[in-house]
């Protein structure tokens, strides 16, 4: 997750570091890029990277090399790079924020995925799916949702998405006594 990395520790997280490269850099340490070596990393919150940082991102997608912090020599990486953000990076780029040039070295294949107000099908169906989890893992007695419910989780904007949905069932499944949710243990 690049937003919750410091700043300054994040080019260590992705490329490693040698020792002695820093206070604490007690030993030589591997980063991301080298541990995915042969397969895919994940590098979530992208947007949030800084721009000092994005131009080393693109050297190495670009290169296929990485340098470890306080080192000279590059070492060769093989991977594959799935990235995710919340940000419209395209606005970012006009903003300044985010590097153009990165931003098509990553958008090979971009999916956008629709925020969970604008999938209303797809609600229920993730509903229904923590319900049974969280009733399971509380042993609960609830079995279902009421008709109104229904209707609720499918009017509901639900800004904070799969997260706020998930948040809101686990607490009903928690706090409620009835065996079929009703709008207001939501």
């Amino acid at each position: 997750n690049c937003g919750a990395i410091p700043e300054n520790l994040l080019e260590s997280e992705l490329f490693g570091h040698v020792k002695g490269a820093f206070t604490g850099a007690i030993h030589n340490r591997d980063g991301s890029f080298q541990a995915a070596h042969g397969g895919t990393l994940f590098l979530d919150e992208i947007g949030e990277i800084p721009l000092s940082l994005q131009v080393k991102l693109l050297r190495a997608l670009q290169e296929k090399t990485v340098t470890k912090v306080g080192s000279n020599q590059s070492e060769v990486v093989d991977i594959r790079i799935v990235a995710a953000t919340h940000k419209n990076l395209k606005q970012e780029i006009e903003a300044g924020n985010f590097r153009e040039d990165l931003y098509y070295r990553l958008n090979v294949v971009c999916i956008d995925l629709p925020p969970l107000r604008e999938r209303s099908d797809d609600i229920l169906l993730i509903a229904r799916y923590y319900l049974q989890r969280f009733a399971q893992e509380y042993n609960s007695n609830v079995k279902g949702f009421s008709p109104q419910c229904i209707r609720f989780l499918k009017r509901s904007a639900w800004p904070g998405n799969i997260r706020q949905l998930e948040n809101h069932i686990k607490k009903a499944i928690i706090m409620t006594e009835n065996i079929h949710l009703s709008p207001e243990d939501l």
